[in-house]
């Protein structure tokens, strides 16, 4: 069998082995690994016909379809770089995206276009669109057409995806760009983490190997394919040859109601999530099936866990931590979670897990450290982003572990933020953030973004953001703000109503609290949010 170097190599050797397997399953349609290998091609070819450069990017603004999935990896055969965004975003963040990275083609549907046209003016970068509803009043338009919904783009249709004549991609190695996956950062706009094919490929034969994927897996992709842990659920079953099935879910019990009508074998899903799902009744028949389930995105509350496991006495739990940057790092075995449920594991296969000192040395057993992640999933950095990729991709001392004293050229690793603490038998334990970030129903949220969009409504004068402890959410997004001039009268639920228009769902703040100004200063002249998060949690303390 031919091995497996690029993204789209997954589709394309599994479906030489086995072309009538069924790659896909969203609702009542499924397709084979024959056809979704073909279809990729064929996306490829309109993005040749387009004129798409390598290591061009193609972003796809849709939620979890067939479309999704051949834009994603057609996109990489043709050379160029696909850019999947949540389709929770609201208009301005994707056209912040689309801009960010030059984004040339935009994959998206009729509808979700008519939401975000009006941002697309600015984004001087885009020149084609590909719509993905047949029934859109300019499908007959061609992609090479000259008229458009979006000054200056011209459109393709979907549903001509089988008239394009075939055209080579173009010619890239594996340690090339495949994509970009946009992230929260602490300056408040995304960052794109940019992952190479070498990144993903890689990563995708790790947690394959140690969740023992296999041809006969079902595997439920519940999670945005615009998260790392999401699109992983593509990757692992295309090399091995898996089905994925495809949820857009609205209550917890759809993926109940999914997992049993599909036979899945394999869930991976968030700490929110799996709080949700324990607490409903579970079909006896997915126990029958279900092979393992896999928590990222946080830790999972013990008891959560163990109500779980009382539902499916007979299925693997695998705790996993990772970040978008290095895709994933560490998970913990099944048959250890008795021993030390409050662990993330060890390192995952092919990856190397330190804990360093501020100075670079390897901390003592059971001595706090920083987290960091070496070896082949190291993303390439953050795009466009100079200072912010020198904060998180840093040059590994000589003396690392690793690294021999004869090596001349120098090794990038990721430094994580997080704080850690390695056992005396190498099991790692999370510790805490090193930054502000707030983690939220499995998503990274910047408070800066939060306060940015607070401030855009013109309803405070002065406001900042921080998380909470949450039972269901993990944290809780606080805000703690100070009346804008003339704004007083409009009160709580104006800007929480605001909020609800301009965030999206997992961005809105769950409090909101209004202050007599001026927010306290750090001696920086910064609003103190540190202060500010620690009296307001002494104030509600229960």
């Amino acid at each position: 069998m031919i091995e497996s170097n690029f993204l789209s190599d997954l589709i394309s050797v599994s479906a030489e082995s086995a072309p009538s397997a069924i790659a896909l399953t969203q609702g009542d349609s499924s397709l084979n690994y024959g056809d979704l290998n073909t279809k990729v091609t064929q996306f490829s070819s309109v993005l040749m016909g387009c004129g798409i450069g390598r290591g061009e990017r193609v972003a796809i603004y849709l939620e979890k379809r067939f479309e999704c999935v051949i834009a994603s990896f057609g996109t990489t055969a043709a050379g160029a770089v696909f850019v999947p965004i949540n389709p929770l975003l609201k208009p301005e963040q994707v056209a912040f995206i689309l801009r960010d990275c030059n984004v040339r083609v935009l994959v998206t549907s009729a509808e979700r276009l008519a939401v975000i046209k009006h941002v697309l003016d600015d984004c001087h970068d885009l020149h084609h669109l590909v719509l993905t509803d047949s029934a859109d009043q300019h499908a007959s338009v061609h992609f090479d057409g000259e008229s458009s919904a979006v000054a200056g783009c011209s459109l393709f249709s979907w549903r001509d995806l089988s008239q394009v004549t075939y055209r080579q991609g173009h010619r890239v190695i594996d340690i090339d760009m495949a994509a970009i996956l946009y992230t929260s950062g602490s300056t408040g706009k995304p960052k794109g983490v940019v992952l190479s094919h070498r990144n993903l490929v890689t990563g995708a034969k790790s947690v394959a190997s140690y969740l023992q994927n296999n041809p006969q897996d079902t595997l439920l992709a519940a999670l945005p394919l615009s998260f790392d842990a999401g699109f992983s659920q593509l990757t692992t079953a295309f090399h091995t040859g898996a089905r994925v099935v495809l949820l857009n879910y609205l209550l917890p019990r759809d993926v109940l109601n999914a997992m049993q009508r599909e036979g899945v074998t394999g869930l991976t899903a968030v700490p929110p999530l799996y709080i949700q799902l324990a607490a409903l009744e579970w079909p006896p028949s997915i126990n029958e099936h279900l092979r393992y389930f896999a928590n990222t995105g946080g830790r999972m509350p013990l008891e959560t866990l163990t109500s779980l496991r009382q539902r499916a006495p007979k299925v693997r739990p695998f705790l996993m931590y990772g970040l978008t940057e290095a895709f994933r790092s560490t998970y913990l075995p099944p048959e250890e979670i008795d021993l030390r449920p409050d662990s993330i594991g060890k390192a995952i296969p092919n990856a190397e897990i330190l804990v360093l000192r501020e100075d670079g040395s390897s901390c003592a057993p059971d001595e706090p450290g920083e987290l960091v992640h070496r070896g082949a999933l190291v993303g390439m950095g953050y795009w466009n982003d100079a200072e912010k990729t020198a904060e998180r991709y840093k040059l590994l001392a000589s003396d690392a572990p690793g690294r021999q004293a004869g090596l001349q050229l120098p090794e990038y690793a990721v430094f994580s933020g997080d704080t850690v603490r390695k056992d005396a038998l190498g099991f790692l334990y999370f510790i805490g953030r090193r930054d502000d970030m707030i983690k939220t129903s499995g998503y990274r949220v910047s408070p800066t973004e939060v306060e940015e969009i607070v401030y855009s409504t013109q309803l405070v004068a002065e406001c900042i953001a921080f998380g909470v402890d949450h039972p269901t959410l993990g944290s809780a997004i606080q805000i703690i703000a100070t009346h804008a001039i003339g704004a007083v009268s409009r009160g709580l639920n104006s800007l929480f109503l605001e909020c609800k228009a301009r965030m999206p769902a997992y961005m809105v703040p769950s409090g909101i609290e209004f202050v007599d100004g001026p927010l306290p200063r750090n001696p920086n002249g910064k609003i103190d949010r540190k202060l500010l998060s620690t009296e307001w949690v002494e104030r509600n303390a229960s």
